[in-house]
């Protein structure tokens, strides 16, 4: 029977969760609130003890918002040995996107056995680990940890489900964030790269990105990185009160 004051304090964290990232808007306290996250995970699941987030990514683990320093180091080891739950939940995830480890001394070991020797012997169990995303550079998993064998049921594996969702979330919404904010980082200097070749070469301003297009193809350099150069040299030149490109 589900017990109904666990199920009040979920809604609960999921409700101050909520409204915090709407009073924030911004993503610039991703690391905060992914520790918040993980924190009410932990107080909320059922049998967690401890908890974090994995993410792999230049075939490295970074443990993201551990509750404890022992998750931070068993998250970073599945990352080394390339085993463990959290990575099976990453590269070949179940239907539902959790992968449990009912017991890692037991009936479990065998399925990471450099994994769980080294989890059980830092005193943990078992662990159900929530896939939140593949995508390359944002490739993660919600883990928690428990110190008893067999605790995370169907209903703590829902649970653990919907605080993944939300971390999922945040991540998405970062990694959106810091593509918009690129691409209005690369229009801003091509738009001074073209300011300064129309008043350099008195062009209009077709002209002037025609001639940025044309630097590119013929150094093999992105448009933003011939745009970034000359921009560079601009502002080099003026703190060296220097001559202009076209005096050289």
């Amino acid at each position: 029977m589900a017990d109904p004051h666990r199920s009040e304090r979920l809604l609960g964290a999921l409700r101050a969760a909520a409204r915090e990232l709407m009073d924030r808007r911004t993503p610039q306290d991703l690391e905060e609130l992914l520790a918040r996250i993980v924190v009410a995970a932990v107080e909320t699941v059922p049998g967690a003890d401890a908890g974090g987030i994995s993410m792999s990514g230049d075939d490295e683990v970074t443990s993201r918002g551990p509750s404890r320093p022992s998750v931070s180091q068993l998250d970073r080891l599945q990352g080394a040995l390339h085993e463990g739950p959290c990575i099976s939940a990453i590269d070949e995830p179940a239907p539902d996107g959790i992968v449990l480890a009912d017991d890692l001394a037991g009936d479990d070991a065998g399925r990471w056995p450099r994994f769980t020797a080294e989890a059980a012997e830092a005193g943990y169990r078992s662990v159900v680990s929530v896939q939140l995303s593949q995508e390359p550079g944002t490739a993660s998993a919600l883990n928690l940890y428990a110190r008893a064998p067999g605790v995370f049921d169907a209903d703590a594996r829902l649970t653990a489900g919907i605080f993944g969702v939300q971390a999922a979330a945040l991540i998405h919404g970062a990694e959106q964030a810091r593509h918009l904010q690129a691409a209005v980082d690369a229009r801003d200097v091509v738009g001074q790269a073209k300011g300064i070749l129309m008043e350099r070469f008195t062009v209009h301003g077709d002209e002037a990105f025609q001639m940025l297009v044309t630097s590119s193809n013929a150094t093999e350099l992105t448009l933003v990185d011939v745009a970034s150069w000359l921009v560079g040299e601009a502002e080099d030149r003026r703190r060296r009160g220097g001559d202009t490109v076209e005096e050289r």
